[in-house]
């Protein structure tokens, strides 16, 4: 990939110059397979993983207990860089299960009564969130849901809606259908402003875009490892350092007491988001998302950026000259690290992709999602193949 390629389509600076970018190609062997543009699915996870796989089934052959506290230093290690990746201090990010996991037990330390009882969201939602706040109803939750009559969020009908009712507002930071990104700093000083707290699934945005969740103010921001950020199987919850002493979650398990790790009863909450612990953790999964999570961190979310807005151009670019209809937002600053494009049978055109080894995903349209070791020639060739699959 030559330098030029590594520039933004608005002449902004090379993210990574050739060499670099190489080498950072060469840790990721599921490029060596196939053409892959599925990170907004699954991110690509790196080769020395494999390392990691090969200690843990070691300790399990030869099983010590005290490997226990090695994997308790290993969980806390990449809960600490998932929160210096975000602007968090440490602290204040616990991992589990998956994001589901972790949103249901934040949805539990509140009381749901009239008239601060509703929970704002809008319908561009990925289905595990509304599942969950309808779950709550029981509770005296009441669900709002802001309706967006498209691919993209109405902004100004989202702010409209939040006022003294309102107790939490939960929204995406990037759409998982259409890549559509939500004015974070507007809404979170609105939802400020009468009193209500912002939660945010950054599933779709951590790991290819910039967030400070210390600048933002942001109270709650939840994601995972397994797209953006080359890790697997793992979620992760951010709170606000202030905000965490006036929580307490009634879905918890004995991992967030003050005393867990003597094995003696707890007596209150665990320090910091420790609090928002379950059981006994799996480490195993954070483990190996540590490596992912090291690769991105040492590129740098503005180079990860500057690059994502490179690939998704030439998307745009190369959709716009082809005549296929491109259901994203094109500006850079409302778009997050996927183009969705609608196309006819796009379905059939993703399966018939696959068996050409050209990997995307779709979700209503066909989402290609980039990342930063994919190259703009990969972007090219993936564009040829979808435009022969269509006959243009």
């Amino acid at each position: 990939m030559s330098a030029p390629e590594l520039e933004s389509a608005t002449g902004g600076p090379r993210c990574l110059d050739a060499a670099a970018h190489a080498a950072l190609r060469a840790e990721f062997p599921l490029l060596e397979t196939c053409l892959y543009l599925n990170n907004n699915s699954t991110g690509a996870v790196p080769r020395a993983a494999q390392g990691v796989l090969t200690a843990y089934w070691d300790t399990l052959r030869t099983w010590r207990d005290d490997v226990w506290q090695g994997w308790h230093e290993g969980l806390d290690r990449y809960a600490d860089g998932l929160a210096a990746f975000i602007g968090a201090p440490p602290g204040s990010v616990v991992t589990d299960a998956n994001l589901s996991t972790l949103l249901g037990r934040v949805a539990s330390c509140f009381d749901y009564r009239p008239p601060r009882d509703r929970v704002v969201i809008t319908d561009l939602e990925f289905p595990a969130v509304p599942f969950v706040w309808n779950a709550f109803r029981r509770y005296g939750a009441r669900l709002d849901v802001v309706g967006t009559g498209g691919p993209d969020f109405d902004q100004d009908a989202l702010v409209r809606r939040v006022d003294e009712r309102t107790l939490l507002v939960c929204v995406p930071h990037a759409s998982f259908s259409s890549g559509a990104t939500v004015d974070l700093p507007r809404l979170v000083a609105r939802a400020h402003d009468v009193g209500a707290l912002v939660v945010v699934d950054a599933f779709q945005s951590v790991g290819v875009m910039p967030l400070d969740v210390t600048a933002l103010g942001v109270d709650v921001v939840l994601g995972g490892a397994h797209k953006w950020l080359c890790g697997v199987g793992t979620g992760f919850l951010y709170v606000r350092p202030d905000l965490m002493p006036t929580l307490e979650p009634a879905a918890t398990g004995w991992q967030a007491g003050d005393r867990a790790l003597t094995f003696q009863p707890s007596t209150g909450w665990a320090a910091g988001a420790q609090r928002f612990a379950g059981g006994t953790p799996f480490p195993l999964t954070s483990l190996v998302s540590q490596v992912g999570l090291d690769l991105l961190a040492g590129v740098g979310i503005a180079a990860i950026r500057e690059h994502s807005l490179a690939c998704t151009s030439r998307i745009l670019a190369r959709a716009g000259a082809a005549g296929i209809t491109v259901v994203s937002p094109t500006e850079p600053h409302r778009r997050g690290g996927v183009v969705c494009l609608d196309v006819a049978d796009g379905e059939a055109v993703k399966r018939r992709l696959a068996a050409r080894d050209v990997i995307c995903s779709w979700r209503g349209y066909l989402r290609v999602g980039p990342h930063v070791y994919n190259t703009l020639d990969e972007v090219d060739a993936f564009m040829d193949a979808l435009e022969e699959e269509l006959g243009r």
